[in-house]
């Protein structure tokens, strides 16, 4: 059991609300799969920066052609980006583009 009082106040979780018994609790895997996403998206992004690279080109290159080496090895970047699913990702930036 952690024990460590910083941890349990940085870790992200979901709050249940004060008057639990009479408010149903929604939980949407899409959310979180799209937080994930972006986690993953800025983390890249950061990588390809440090290294120089125009991030966005490099992104879309990797988007557009599905080929890895668009994206650098930095910091774990090419690793990470392969577990995102280029259909998921589209579909996310469409909706956030759209507002949606």
């Amino acid at each position: 059991m952690i024990k460590d009082e910083k941890f349990w106040d940085e870790l992200e979780v979901f709050h249940m609300p004060d008057d639990y018994t009479n408010n149903t609790i929604t939980f949407s895997m899409e959310e979180v799969r799209e937080a994930d996403m972006k986690r993953i998206l800025l983390t890249v992004y950061d990588a390809l920066k440090e290294k120089g690279y125009n991030p966005i080109s490099q992104i879309v290159g990797y988007i557009l052609s599905e080929d890895p080496t668009y994206i650098t090895t930095h910091n774990n970047a090419r690793s990470l980006i392969r577990r995102i699913d280029r259909d998921e990702l589209l579909k996310a930036m469409v909706r956030s583009y759209l507002g949606e």
